[in-house]
C-alpha cells in the first residue's frame, strides 16, 4: 500500500488523463518537473535558465549553475542556429504573403512549414526558453461585505433605473448613477491589509526637503520605446487620414446634439451609436480648441489607442515579466493594425481601450484570487459597453477565462470563491450598465438594430447555411494577420495582412510555442491567450449576414491585444535562449543585433504601411470634400457669405454636410436639389454651384436659368482620381 507521500497507480492514471487536473504534486511525482505557476517574477537569466519541463533535481542543478559566475571564455560560444533559422525560414515565408505582383502564397507555406520545423527543435532542445507562468496565489476570501452600502446601492440603483428615462442623462439621474456604483463597490471592496493611509504618504512625500530621481537603463528604455509610439500615434494627424466621410458627419452632429444640452445615453442617428465618444469629442474640442471638427473626432480616438497601451504593458508582465510587456507595447504602438483604427475618428479604439483592463484585471485576481481584481474589470467591462457596439461581446469573453480557469489545475483550492468573485463582477458590472439597459427596456429594437442586421436577415438573407457561413467567417478572420485583412480601404489597405512582415512571423511562432507549452504544461492562462482571438473576433466572424465585411480591422480590433501578447512572449523568449548560451560580450552584442534589427525592420515597414501605403489608399478612395469647403471658404473671403453658395448632389458623389464640417459649419447641408433651383432666382448676390462633371443635366438646367454664369473644372491635387470637380459662377446682379 503507498503511504500518504506515495501516489497510487490510481492517482498515477488520473494525471495522466485528466489534463484540467493536473495537480503541482502530480506533475512531480511523474518527473515531468512542470511546477505550474511556480516562477518568478522577474526578467533576469536565472528567472529564465532552466525550462519549466526538467526534472526537479537538474532544474535545481542548472539553477545553480547559473547563478556562478562564468570564467572568461571557460566554455565555447553556443550560436543558437536552429533558432535563428526558424525565425529567418518564418520571415522568408511571410515575406511571401506580401501583397506585390509576385505574391507567392504557396512558397510562403513551404518557408513557414520548414521554419516551424526547426522551431519546435529549437523549443525541445532550451534554445527558445519562454518565460514562466507567475505565481498563483494562495489568499482566501472571507467572503464579508459591507451591508448598509450594498442596501443603498440596491436602492440607489433601482431609483436611477427609473429616471434614466426618456434617453438622456440629467444631473438627477447620473448623480444617482454614480451613488449607486460608488455604494457597491464600497460594498464589496476589500481592504488592503498592512498598509498606511494614502493622505498621510502623500503629505510625508510633499514635506520632505529633497527628492531623488532614479534614472537606470530600463528607465531610459522604456522613455525611448513611449518617444517612438508616440510619434507613430500623432505624427501628421492631421494629415492621415486627409478627409472625412458620411460617418463623421453623423458623429459631428451627435457631438453638436450634446452641446446643445441634449444629453442622450444612446444616439439613434445612423442606426444607433454609444455615448463615450460624442462626449469624448466635446470634451477634446474646449481643450484644444479645435471646434467640431474631424479633428477633433481624431485627436479623441488617438489618445483612446494611446491609452490602451499601458495595459498591454500590465498584461505582459502578467505574461511573464516587464521585457514581454514593453515588447508588446512596441509592437502594438507602431503597428499598423492599431495605428490607422485610432487615426480614422471613429470609435472602432473603444473596443481594445476599455477590453484590456477588463482582461488584465480579470487575469490579475485569477492569478492573486483578489476579490478587488474582479471589482475593477466589472468596472471596465460596464463602463466599455457605452464605448462600441462590438465590445457587447466582451462578457461573454470574461464567462468563457473563468470557465477554462475553473477546469485547470490552477484553480484548486478557490473554485467556490472565483464563481462568487465572478457573480460580484457581474453586479458591478450590471449597475454600470444601467443607463443603456434603460434604453435597451425603453427601445429594445434600436439598441439591437446593428447587431441583429449583421447576424440575421433582416436586411439581406444570409448566403448559405448559417454554421458554414461561421466557419467560412472564422477561417477568414484567423488568417488575418498573416495574409488578408478584408478589402475596407476605410481602415485598412486591402488585400494585404494585419501585420507587418516581422510581426506576422512573431506572432504565429508565437502561437505554436504557446500551444506546445500548453499541451506540455497545461496552464489554463496559454489555452485562454490562444482562444481569446477567434472569441474577440467573434463581432466580425459573425457578420453571417454580409460575410464580404469580413474581415476588418475594427470589429475584432481587441482581438491585437492577445495577438500582440503572443508575439512578445515569442521574442522574448527568442532572446532568453540567446542569454542562457552567452559568454557576455557575445550574447549581449546578439541580442541587441537580434532587437534592434526587428524593431528596425518592424518600424520602416509600419511607417510606410501608414504614412504612404494607407494615405494614399485612403486619398484615392476618399472624396476631396476638403478641397470643395476650400473654394467655398474663398468664396465666402470675397463675397461674404456661405449661405448663397450650394453642391448640387450626385449619386455616389460627396456627402454635402462634410463641407459644414470643414468650415466650421456642423449642422450646415449645402445640398441644393435640381427643383430647388428656381428658388435661387430672387438672390442678387452673386452665386456658387458646384457639380461633378458628369452632371450635365443639371448643368444644363444651371445654364439655361444663368445665362451669364461662368464655368470652370478644380482640377484636383490628386491626380486622375476622377475627384476634379466643376464651379459654376454667377456674378451678382449690379
Amino acid at each position: 500500500m503507498p503511504t500518504n507521500d506515495e501516489q497510487s497507480l490510481l492517482d498515477y492514471l488520473k494525471a495522466k488523463l485528466k489534463f484540467w487536473e493536473r495537480s503541482e504534486k502530480n506533475q512531480i511525482s511523474v518527473a515531468t518537473g512542470s511546477q505550474e505557476g511556480k516562477a518568478s517574477t522577474k526578467d533576469d537569466l536565472t528567472a529564465s535558465q532552466a525550462e519549466p519541463d526538467e526534472p526537479i533535481a537538474i532544474r535545481s542543478k542548472n539553477l545553480a549553475a547559473a547563478n556562478r559566475p562564468l570564467a572568461k571564455d571557460s566554455q565555447p560560444y553556443r550560436f543558437p542556429w536552429r533558432s535563428m533559422l526558424a525565425l529567418s525560414l518564418a520571415l522568408l515565408g511571410q515575406r511571401a504573403f506580401e501583397p506585390t505582383p509576385n505574391r507567392a502564397v504557396v512558397i510562403g507555406l513551404v518557408l513557414y512549414g520548414f521554419g516551424l520545423a526547426w522551431l519546435i527543435l529549437a523549443y525541445l532542445r532550451k534554445e527558445w526558453i519562454l518565460a514562466p507562468s507567475l505565481e498563483i496565489g494562495t489568499g482566501s476570501d472571507t467572503l464579508r461585505v459591507r451591508r448598509l452600502p450594498l442596501i443603498l446601492g440596491v436602492g440607489l440603483s433601482v431609483a436611477a433605473f427609473l429616471t434614466l428615462n426618456n434617453n438622456l442623462f440629467t444631473r438627477l439621474n447620473v448623480t444617482l448613477w454614480v451613488l449607486a456604483i460608488i455604494t457597491f463597490v464600497w460594498g464589496f471592496w476589500l481592504p488592503r491589509e498592512k498598509r498606511s493611509p494614502v493622505w498621510p504618504r502623500v503629505k510625508d512625500f510633499f514635506s520632505r526637503d529633497s527628492w531623488q530621481l532614479k534614472v537606470t537603463r530600463w528607465t531610459l528604455l522604456v522613455l525611448a520605446v513611449v518617444a517612438i509610439v508616440v510619434f507613430f500615434r500623432v505624427y501628421n494627424i492631421g494629415g492621415v487620414p486627409a478627409e472625412p466621410f458620411s460617418d463623421h458627419a453623423e458623429k459631428l452632429l451627435d457631438v453638436y446634439d450634446v452641446s446643445q444640452g441634449q444629453t442622450h445615453i444612446f444616439f439613434p442617428r445612423n442606426t444607433g451609436r454609444e455615448a463615450i465618444q460624442m462626449y469624448l469629442t466635446l470634451v477634446v474640442s474646449w481643450i484644444f480648441g479645435t471646434g467640431l471638427s474631424f479633428l477633433s473626432l481624431k485627436i479623441g480616438t488617438v489618445f483612446c489607442g494611446l491609452a490602451t497601451l499601458p495595459y498591454m504593458y500590465l498584461l505582459g508582465k502578467e505574461f511573464g515579466g516587464r521585457r514581454i510587456g514593453l515588447l508588446a507595447v512596441f509592437f502594438a504602438g507602431i503597428a499598423y493594425w492599431p495605428n490607422v483604427i485610432s487615426r480614422v475618428g471613429l470609435r472602432f479604439p473603444l473596443y481594445p481601450l476599455f477590453a484590456a483592463p477588463t482582461l488584465y484585471y480579470l487575469l490579475r485576481g485569477l492569478r492573486t484570487r483578489s476579490r478587488n481584481d474582479f471589482i475593477v474589470s466589472g468596472l471596465f467591462l460596464g463602463f466599455g459597453l457605452h464605448g462600441y457596439s462590438t465590445f457587447r461581446i466582451m462578457p461573454f469573453v470574461v464567462v468563457i477565462a473563468v470557465g477554462l480557469y475553473l477546469l485547470h489545475a490552477q484553480s484548486k483550492g478557490s473554485r467556490k470563491q472565483t464563481i462568487i468573485w465572478l457573480s460580484i463582477l457581474a453586479l458591478v458590472s450590471l449597475v454600470v450598465f444601467l443607463p443603456l439597459a434603460r434604453y435597451w427596456q425603453e427601445n429594445p429594437e434600436m439598441f439591437s438594430m446593428r447587431a441583429l442586421s449583421r447576424i440575421g436577415s433582416s436586411e439581406q438573407p444570409l448566403p448559405g447555411l448559417w454554421w458554414q457561413v461561421l466557419l467560412s467567417n472564422t477561417w477568414n478572420c484567423l488568417r488575418m494577420f498573416n495574409l488578408d485583412n478584408g478589402g475596407i480601404w476605410v481602415h485598412s489597405i486591402p488585400g494585404r495582412p494585419a501585420f507587418d512582415v516581422v510581426s506576422a512571423a512573431l506572432f504565429l511562432i508565437g502561437a505554436v510555442l504557446v500551444l506546445i507549452r500548453y499541451l506540455r504544461q497545461r496552464h489554463w492562462l496559454d489555452l485562454f491567450l490562444l482562444v481569446s482571438i477567434p472569441l474577440l473576433q467573434l463581432p466580425s466572424t459573425l457578420s453571417l449576414a454580409f460575410p464580404g465585411e469580413n474581415p476588418s480591422l475594427n470589429r475584432p480590433a481587441a482581438a491585437f491585444i492577445p495577438a500582440f501578447l503572443i508575439l512578445a512572449i515569442a521574442l522574448d523568449g527568442l532572446l532568453k535562449g540567446i542569454e542562457a548560451r552567452r559568454n557576455r560580450l557575445v550574447g549581449t552584442a546578439l541580442v541587441w543585433i537580434v532587437i534592434l534589427g526587428l524593431a528596425g525592420w518592424s518600424s520602416y515597414n509600419n511607417y510606410d504601411l501608414v504614412f504612404n501605403q494607407y494615405a494614399t489608399e485612403f486619398r484615392l478612395g476618399a472624396w476631396n470634400t476638403s478641397e470643395i469647403a476650400d473654394v467655398i471658404r474663398q468664396f465666402d473671403q470675397v463675397y461674404g457669405t456661405v449661405d448663397d453658395a450650394w453642391i448640387v448632389p450626385y449619386p455616389y458623389w460627396v456627402d454635402t454636410r462634410l463641407e459644414g464640417d470643414w468650415l466650421g459649419l456642423p449642422t450646415k447641408d449645402f445640398a441644393l436639389w435640381p427643383q430647388d433651383f428656381n428658388n435661387t432666382l430672387n438672390i442678387s448676390a452673386a452665386k456658387l454651384f458646384i457639380l461633378k462633371p458628369e452632371d450635365d443635366a443639371n448643368l444644363a438646367l444651371l445654364k439655361q436659368l444663368y445665362p451669364q454664369g461662368v464655368l470652370s473644372t478644380f482640377h484636383s491635387a490628386v491626380i486622375d482620381a476622377g475627384k476634379d470637380f466643376l464651379i459654376f459662377f454667377v456674378p451678382p446682379a449690379n
